[in-house]
């Protein structure tokens, strides 16, 4: 299967979104690849993405055409734009993306528009057969009563929005804050909703949920509140807005009354949509699947309902030395141990070559069905990137007998061997003080079986398997088994060292925990 490739722009601090679409792709084992665009080569969100590139500004004549040449070049499947002063821009845009097979999750350019818009907002509401607070742009004709509410009229994340409680009030603020308009303010409870469509506009998940804590625009806690009226009156909204992809609205439930005032469409992601994302409303899932051709239809009440879900903030190393040293020998390793207590390894084209370990299975497989030379065969459709035992079978007409040719394949005792100086290398480490670990991605029993065959059980102080933690879904790049091995070593993260051979999964965690990493370009990897 081909790789989807997804670019979200502006990063930033969207750290919990790129791990919730890398963890909906292990979920699913679809191979998605993360792009991270940003003008700043500091924001955090870019150490949590596959590939990170640095663009011009927005504002720069040359923005657009730059997407488009990463985009061509890259062969992105999705643009997914996170901020506000992206929409417009990447709306007007988007036929230019699609005639070189980008799709960009985003609404009409006349829709985006209105949302930039609270006057327009509001009266789009009101059009919808929903309520909203009217808003007026002079303060002089403001009549709606007091408390009321003033802010930018195209303003986001709460930034120069301030409640009134009277008209001494309202003429100072309109002094201050610049193109402003004025509502009554809603006194009631604050809510969320998070929405995803399919390409065509179609709600695929709808999941309103209360903000019951808020810094500068920004929920910091969320409850989730599986409301029928809220949802349905979502519905007549997405019916006319037919957004693609991820949209927030936001509403003031009154006090007293019920009654539901929407103030806010934001056509993107809100940047507490991954709360609903973690409660069940897996929209990271649902764009992959998407992408990926899936028959999507509505899910009703996919997150649980009463869900509690708190944020906080995290710290990650965001300098060059934080990415991973690369080697082109593997006994080039000890050259980069300074300031290093414990060494971790990968293991498959690691510390051994993993077409030995492929090629050991065929041979198996071949002895199993009775002819030796079906190895040959079995290793030729494999380098021609056919399903090789399928073919073969195919071949034979023995398909019947696929489930026991693929137990013989996971199971046999592999015939492997360590790189020539690894096992010296190794022990000369230990020698020297250091801590060995090992962190490995697949089958148990395989990879048993290849740790038995290798012996380095006997060499290695301690050895995780992730799917032994509990499934697939805590394979690189999930950080859980590195969190464990450091305990279990006991040495800090700034003092271990990651050695891998895959750039794109085995260094993630790195970055997160602070661990060095070292990358071992093996010419003649599997992958």
């Amino acid at each position: 299967m081909n790789s989807i490739n997804i670019l979200f722009t502006s990063v930033g601090r969207r750290v919990e979104l790129m791990q919730a679409y890398k963890a909906a792709a292990d979920k699913i084992g679809a191979k998605v690849v993360i792009y991270g665009a940003d003008i700043s080569e500091s924001a955090p969100a870019l150490f949590f993405c596959d590939k990170q590139i640095i663009v011009k500004r927005i504002s720069d004549p040359d923005y657009i055409p730059q997407l488009l040449d990463i985009c061509k070049k890259e062969k992105i499947d999705a643009l997914i734009p996170t901020i506000d002063t992206d929409l417009l821009l990447l709306s007007e845009n988007k036929e230019r993306f699609a005639a070189i097979g980008t799709k960009v999750l985003i609404g009409e350019p006349e829709k985006i528009r209105l949302c930039r818009d609270k006057r327009l907002t509001a009266d789009y509401f009101i059009s919808c057969g929903l309520r909203s607070p009217k808003p007026v742009d002079d303060y002089t004709k403001y009549d709606g009563g007091f408390p009321a509410f003033i802010k930018p009229k195209d303003g986001s994340s709460s930034i120069d929005a301030y409640k009134i409680n009277n008209e001494e009030e309202l003429r100072t603020y309109a002094q201050r804050v610049d193109d402003y308009i004025i509502q009554p303010f809603v006194e009631g409870k604050e809510f969320t909703i998070d929405a995803f469509c399919d390409l065509n506009g179609e709600p695929l998940l709808i999941t309103p949920r209360e903000r019951t804590a808020v810094r500068s625009g920004e929920v910091l806690k969320t409850k989730i509140f599986q409301d029928d009226v809220m949802i349905d009156e979502c519905k007549r909204l997405l019916a006319d807005f037919r957004p693609a992809g991820a949209v927030t609205v936001q509403l003031i439930k009154q006090n007293g009354t019920g009654h539901n005032y929407y103030i806010e469409i934001n056509p993107r992601y809100g940047g507490g949509a991954p709360l609903s994302i973690k409660a069940g409303a897996d929209s990271a899932e649902l764009c992959i699947r998407m992408l990926l051709e899936e028959h999507l239809s509505y899910t009703d009440k996919a997150a649980e309902d009463g869900a509690v879900y708190s944020r906080f903030d995290q710290s990650v190393c965001v300098n060059k030395r934080n990415g991973p040293i690369t080697i082109d020998d593997i006994l080039k390793l000890k050259d980069h141990l300074d300031d290093v207590n414990a060494v971790v390894f990968d293991l498959d084209d690691t510390l051994y070559s993993e077409k030995d370990y492929v090629r050991s299975g065929y041979r198996a497989v071949a002895g199993y069905l009775g002819d030796e030379s079906y190895s040959d065969k079995l290793w030729g459709y494999f380098e021609a990137g056919k399903p090789a035992i399928d073919a073969l079978l195919d071949e034979l007409g023995r398909q019947d007998e696929k489930s026991v040719c693929l137990e013989v394949y996971r199971e046999h005792k592999p015939d492997i061997k360590l790189y020539p100086g690894v096992a010296e290398m190794i022990c000369g480490f230990k020698d020297k003080g250091y801590k060995i670990g090992m962190i490995t991605d697949g089958r148990p029993n395989g990879q048993r079986n290849k740790i038995a065959a290798l012996g380095v059980d006997k060499l290695i102080d301690d050895i995780i398997i992730t799917d032994e933690l509990g499934g697939a879904q805590f394979r690189k790049p999930c950080d859980i088994a590195f969190r464990i091995m450091q305990k279990r070593l006991g040495v800090p993260y700034k003092n271990m060292v990651y050695v891998g051979d895959n750039a794109s999964k085995d260094f993630t965690a790195c970055k997160e925990l602070g661990m060095k990493g070292i990358l071992f370009a093996n010419t003649e990897g599997l992958y």
